[in-house]
């Protein structure tokens, strides 16, 4: 297999080396990312317009590319220009965050497998979802970090290109959208549908006392914040059974959604 490998946290992000390493025993690997964090970006793509692309080397010193572009840009140099030939599978991740719920088509991720689609190949988005009380450690010295722990995911991931490399995309589907807890109950994978959403949002400004230390973090000292707001957003903590933020969120198992990117609802009936 020829797999080409994008995501939206950018190309020097741990979960992109992850997802290189997760499947580079199955075929001929590329890797195609942008050069910095392009999170939520949806579909963005930059058309007639320049953009710089940069070899560089993952942290293992695999070669890849830097993008100055979004997600579905990269997907489309990869595709377009960085491959001789065209790839048999486009994995965008794995994601440092959580993709789930009809929320997905804001995601730089899954909407990079999206592009992909158009481009008339199969692909997978690929996420984890970071457990906040376990994953917040401290190192040495006191200072905070992020423990991403990809180790189901890898696994999922490599089982599932496996099995596609030898059976095929099912009839139907042309992406998979697969998320997978770092703190699990079961390794289990359940098949799931979208839930209604994943992010219940609000807009605050500079009088919000509850949410004030987010407000002010990204604020440069002493900036004036009388004109500013902020779209924040909390995740949704119910899900419908059956549905993906049900299998991650309740039962804390992996969730393997297949998608079709046409959206189109086909009986109106009487309407």
């Amino acid at each position: 297999m020829n797999i080409l490998i994008s995501n939206d946290d950018g190309v020097f992000a741990p979960g992109i080396l992850a997802a290189k390493q997760a499947v580079e025993d199955l075929g001929n690997v590329f890797v195609v990312a942008p050069d910095e964090n392009n999170s939520s970006v949806g579909r963005r793509l930059t058309l007639f317009k320049h953009l710089r692309l940069d070899s560089c080397n993952l942290d293992d010193g695999s070669p890849a590319y830097s993008l100055s572009g979004s997600p579905a840009d990269s997907v489309v140099v990869g595709v377009n220009y960085v491959m001789d030939e065209k790839p048999d599978l486009v994995i965008c991740g794995i994601n440092q965050g959580v993709n789930i719920s009809c929320d997905i088509t804001s995601s730089g991720t899954v909407c990079a497998a999206l592009e992909a689609v158009s481009l008339g190949i199969p692909a997978i988005a690929v996420s984890l979802f970071v457990d906040p009380k376990t994953a917040y450690k401290q190192d040495e010295n006191g200072e905070w970090y992020v423990d991403y722990d990809f180790t189901l995911a890898k696994k999922v991931l490599h089982d599932l290109v496996l099995k596609i490399k030898n059976e095929g995309f099912p009839d139907g589907v042309d992406l998979f959208n697969l998320n997978v807890p770092s703190k699990y109950e079961s390794e289990d994978v359940m098949v799931t549908h979208l839930s209604h959403k994943m992010l219940d949002k609000g807009v605050i400004d500079n009088t919000n006392k509850e949410k004030e230390d987010i407000f002010r973090y990204p604020l440069d000292e002493n900036q004036n914040s009388d004109d500013l707001i902020m779209i924040v957003s909390d995740l949704v903590k119910e899900y419908d059974e059956g549905s993906d933020g049900y299998a991650l969120i309740v039962e804390k198992r992996p969730s393997l959604t297949p998608l079709n990117a046409n959206m189109t609802f086909k009986e109106l009936k009487d309407w």
